[in-house]
């Protein structure tokens, strides 16, 4: 299958960045290489993009967008972003004038059945961003306990049934294991009551959410490297990330004001004690969303968030 993806909310993107034409970008979740090839079209011949991604089939279809082969402007990296420090300082690398990152799981991810992250088709139950790793989302249903199964679909699925999913689960694998995509999907389905399912979307989507993100470490790689690529931006430089759900927007939007305004001094103090200087200013005080127009054309988009922050020194 050939690994597409829209880019969503492309034209705001590569407009927040500000590309210089000779600076250094990085798009820390590569995909199919849509935001990147907008960069590369901003960039001279001395600009530097690299890619990074954690999925080979994205490196793969990427490599051949670009050009990679043929453009020593592009580089790209199978990783994960959050170890965008280490690539970048190996490449001998030490600031970038912009970082972008896409959230989520890829158009070609959830069409792709075999890759087990649609809850729409029956499938080997998967769900691996990066297939180096062992670990799928089978092992996760069936090896973790029901506490944590249930801490897994009430935080990262924000799901009012998770007791219930979680309590189906582990009784279903008592008898058997759960190794489809199917057979997790009737599971839930006889967790949720009849006229929920009638009236509130596909009853598997949240838990489905919730082991994407459990198994592939989404939130946790998120949350602990925002810090550290704002602070490989040069001055002026910018970071620009688009979410597709609540857990990661409010990660993105409390990462972004805390590096603006870092002062952990009491309010009624006169003056700063702390010590902790700003590292620049959030340019979305609120998120960039798409338009109708958009939303119609991609309903993928419809949840998508861009935000936005400058470094200043």
């Amino acid at each position: 299958m050939e690994f597409s993806h829209t880019s969503v909310l492309f034209e705001e993107t590569i407009a927040s960045l500000l590309i210089r034409p000779d600076g250094i970008y990085v798009d820390g979740t590569l995909g199919g290489g849509g935001h990147s090839a907008g960069i590369l079209r901003s960039l001279s011949a001395s600009g530097v993009l690299i890619g990074i991604d954690r999925d080979d089939a994205a490196i793969k279809a990427a490599g051949e967008r670009l050009q990679a082969a043929s453009d020593d402007r592009v580089h790209i990296v199978h990783g994960n972003y959050s170890q965008m420090p280490e690539i970048l300082h190996g490449m001998g690398i030490h600031a970038v004038d912009g970082i972008v990152l896409d959230l989520g799981v890829s158009s070609y991810q959830l069409d792709n059945a075999e890759r087990g992250f649609s809850y729409m088709a029956d499938a080997p139950l998967d769900m691996r961003m990066d297939t180096r790793e062992s670990r799928t989302a089978a092992d996760l249903v069936n090896e973790a306990d029901r506490s944590e199964l249930y801490r897994i679909i009430r935080d990262y699925g924000e799901d009012r049934f998770a007791s219930n999913i979680a309590r189906h689960i582990v009784e279903a694998r008592s008898k058997k294991r759960i190794e489809t995509t199917g057979e997790l999907v009737r599971i839930i389905e006889a967790s949720i009551p009849m006229k929920v399912r009638k009236t509130g979307g596909h009853p598997a989507k949240r838990t489905f959410q919730a082991l994407r993100i459990e198994l592939n470490g989404e939130l946790t790689a998120l949350s602990d490297s925002l810090d550290s690529m704002i602070d490989m931006l040069t001055d002026g430089g910018r970071i620009s990330v688009i979410t597709f759900h609540s857990l990661e927007d409010r990660i993105v939007k409390s990462a972004f004001r805390k590096n603006e305004n870092p002062c952990t001094c009491p309010p009624d103090f006169p003056v700063c004690v702390c010590g902790k200087k700003s590292k620049g200013r959030v340019i979305t005080k609120k998120p960039i969303i798409p338009t109708g127009k958009e939303m119609e054309d991609n309903p993928r988009a419809r949840s998508a968030k861009l935000r936005v922050f400058e470094r200043r020194s």
